[in-house]
């Protein structure tokens, strides 16, 4: 028995001897496992295939001569011989594009378990039963459930008094303020408040002076009490006489309702402080009707 020979057999005693006392010395230890069971047998099946190839490998290095035709081409005096590919090598390539292939259009994770698709299953299913025990709240009941929601997901920007914390989003006391008001008519808007893309022109598209806007938006941010603008007709024509929204065509500006806080919390909103991001995939549907009902009891 020469020294290779001896190695492999030492170092395969080794392996073998720490997987068994691994296994066999955790809790539990083997007791029939099965999972631990198949654990020492792939261990014992992977030292041994693997120090048989080192050895056969290593032998093979230390006795096998080149042979063959070497290309023409070299570099630095180093050419290359042209051997035949080997079958084996050729097979196992072409079997992983094959295999890869399966992988990506019908294996895993398409068509097998996955842990984001058991997720996402139990969620739902959580939000159906959530949504069916509370599907006949009344309204008080409806923005208590508002309350603690705004509490757990809401307070963070808007404060604990829903008073946007010193402008770092919308006082949600107020419907709306000025400086909100002149951002929209001085660049537009886009929001889906309605539920819907449908843009708001500029001010300046719609025939507005600067002193127009400003005068639109302080009747506005005031609750659209006292005289009203003069060129507040042309706002009229969306939002209605007194502010009131008209369905489909402007979202109400005298105060909030539910569809409309739903519509925000569903698309987000971007507006003269900055961009609030949505929240139909942290909220589920009766989650956002409640925010919307607790948000719509602020201001009344």
């Amino acid at each position: 028995m020469n020294k290779l020979t001896l190695a492999g057999i030492i170092t395969t005693v080794i392996m073998l001897g720490a997987t068994w006392l691994s296994v066999g010395g955790s809790k539990g230890g083997l007791n029939g496992d099965i999972v631990n069971m198949l654990a020492i047998a792939g261990a014992v099946a992977l030292v041994i295939i693997t120090v048989f190839v080192v050895i056969k490998y290593v032998r093979q290095m230390q006795t096998d001569t080149a042979s063959g035709k070497l290309a023409d081409e070299n570099w630095d005096g180093i050419g290359e011989y042209k051997n035949e590919l080997p079958a084996g090598w050729a097979v196992i390539f072409l079997g992983s594009i094959v295999w890869g292939m399966w992988y990506f259009i019908a294996g895993y994770p398409v068509n097998a378990y996955s842990q984001i698709g058991e997720y996402n299953e139990d969620t739902a299913a959580h939000n159906a039963k959530f949504e069916a025990k509370y599907a006949n709240m009344d309204d008080a009941t409806l923005v208590e459930m508002g309350e603690s929601v705004f509490l757990a997901e809401c307070k963070v920007c808007h404060g604990l008094q829903a008073d946007g914390i010193d402008g770092k989003a919308a006082n949600l006391n107020t419907r709306l303020e000025a400086v909100v008001v002149k951002n929209v008519l001085e660049n537009g808007s886009n929001n889906q408040l309605l539920g819907f893309e449908f843009p708001m022109p500029t001010g300046a598209d719609l025939g507005l002076s600067a002193s127009d806007i400003d005068e639109i938006s302080t009747y506005v941010a005031g609750g659209l009490q006292g005289t009203q603008p003069a060129m507040f007709g042309v706002c009229a024509g969306c939002h209605g006489g007194e502010g009131e929204g008209i369905d489909g065509v402007g979202p109400q500006l005298n105060g909030f309702n539910n569809t409309l806080v739903t519509n925000v919390l569903t698309h987000g909103k971007k507006g003269a402080i900055g961009t609030m991001p949505k929240f139909a995939n942290r909220l589920n549907s009766k989650q956002i009707e409640a925010a919307s009902a607790y948000v719509t009891s602020l201001s009344k």
